[in-house]
């Protein structure tokens, strides 16, 4: 992979044991969540617009195990992965999917819209590229206080075709912002292959443009994505500005819930999902004496558990009132 001013190999970050394990619990909190998600939208008890993350699950779960509960992320509508893996509570999240009163949203932004502040998951947004802006305006407000908090932007391949990406990446050079510009490559934009719709090879070349670091990695290996975030995460906290990182993956599923992918071959989709990055990185577990099969086992139940509990809790919530219509628009009590 093509790197610019990166440790590697010997020098390179790596997770310690208790690490890798919580890597691999927010891995598959984030597949089998996906599996519910997709199953109750078969089995018609919700309905809703759906962007499947599955295979992109190593990417947010490497980088989240390096940030603080106060740093911030902003994500976009194929984004729900990178809002579990920040630790937006379960039960909330899938209130607000199921557009309940009890959700981060109070049930009015759905699955493309959640945002749990207390969490640090500040954005996600139905607009392609715009998490970009906004994780600058925290990044500033956060280099204004001071607080050595960063922001990690994610963003999907297509996203860094549109101005708001070079926008960004310019304006967060040029003022050192501590801020991490995250590609997650799952090779097609909307219905567009990759090659038919961006000009250059690899994405992180354009960082060259802005002055700042660019990486292309590994996104469903868990100790390259480990360390390439480590490296630029604490590069932004020591105020050496932004870096751009593209994280190569496949999304096993079409654009959206109902698509059939005609734009991916059978044959890259069978390789991507052979490669499952979930079950490999378990056995590897497994095999290196990190983690036992019965401690595996019992992580995965609780997950299991979890989201079940999550899903009663949100189809037993109330719906929300129609005046919750106007409200949120306007302060309220302000004179």
């Amino acid at each position: 992979m093509a790197t610019t001013s990166f440790a590697s190999g010997a020098n390179a970050a790596q997770p310690d044991a208790a690490t890798q394990v919580e890597i691999y619990r927010r891995m598959n909190l984030i597949m089998q969540n996906d599996e519910a998600s997709r199953k109750i939208i078969r089995s018609g008890r919700l309905m809703m617009p759906y962007y499947s993350q599955r295979g992109q699950e190593v990417i947010p779960s490497a980088i989240s195990v390096n940030l603080n509960d106060d740093d911030k992320i902003c994500t976009i509508y194929r984004g729900i992965h990178d809002m579990l893996a920040k630790g937006v509570p379960l039960r909330m999240l899938w209130a607000e999917i199921a557009g309940r009163v009890t959700g981060t949203c109070k049930g009015k932004g759905g699955p493309m819209h959640i945002t749990h502040p207390a969490s640090g998951a500040i954005l996600t947004t139905g607009i392609v590229g715009s998490s970009m802006p906004i994780a600058n305006g925290l990044a500033w407000a956060a280099k204004l206080d001071k607080s050595r908090q960063v922001t990690i932007a994610n963003f999907g391949d297509g996203a860094s075709n549109i101005g708001a990406f070079h926008e960004s990446l310019n304006l967060a050079s040029l003022w050192k912002l501590p801020v991490i510009f995250v590609c997650q490559n799952n090779r097609f934009a909307e219905h567009t292959r990759y090659e038919n719709g961006t000009s250059v090879d690899q994405i992180s070349k354009r960082a060259a443009g802005y002055g700042m670091p660019g990486v292309t990695v590994d996104g469903n290996d868990p100790f390259e994505m480990y360390a390439v975030a480590n490296e630029a995460i604490n590069r932004a906290r020591d105020g050496e500005g932004p870096t751009l990182i593209e994280a190569m993956t496949f999304r096993f599923f079409g654009h959206v819930f109902g698509d059939d992918d005609f734009y991916m071959t059978k044959e890259e989709k069978s390789a991507a999902m052979a490669a499952d990055p979930v079950p490999l990185f378990r056995a590897k577990l497994i095999a290196t004496g990190v983690a036992t099969e019965g401690q595996l086992v019992a992580i995965e139940q609780k997950i299991a558990a979890d989201i079940q509990d999550a899903i009663e809790f949100a189809l037993s919530s109330a719906t929300p009132p129609l005046e919750e219509l106007t409200r949120d628009v306007y302060a309220e009590g302000v004179a």
